[in-house]
């Protein structure tokens, strides 16, 4: 992981795709969707970090979206976005070598949920 990366974030490993000058576009984005859709997160594995959202189809399509764009940089990740009932699940899981990038994912959307 570079010092640099993601401004510093601890989020963008050197396995990331993403170039460096649309990383900071790119965690402005997912910390709106933190501030904007986070209600509760829960790591119910040491690699696996489960949102709930706001449920709407919005924030869904929201979702759905950005985390595709991300897994085209950053491939390790895997998300997963649930519709049941009314509620909105995306869950983020990584292989064990990367889990301090979701530890760092988790603390940004713990800084970040429900700031607007």
């Amino acid at each position: 992981m570079t010092k640099d990366t993601a401004l510093d974030l601890g989020w963008a490993p050197s396995a990331c795709t993403l170039p460096t000058a649309e990383q900071p576009l790119r965690v402005a984005e997912f910390d709106a969707l933190f501030a904007e859709a986070v209600q509760a997160i829960t790591r119910p594995e040491r690699t696996r970090l489960r949102l709930e959202l706001v449920f709407g189809p919005d924030n869904a399509a929201r979702a759905a979206e950005l985390t595709a764009r991300e897994n085209g940089c950053c491939s390790f990740f895997t998300f997963a976005l649930t519709v049941a009932g009314d509620t909105l699940t995306l869950e983020v899981a990584v292989p064990p070598e990367h889990v301090e990038v979701l530890d760092a994912l988790q603390a940004r959307a713990g800084a970040t949920a429900g700031s607007v």
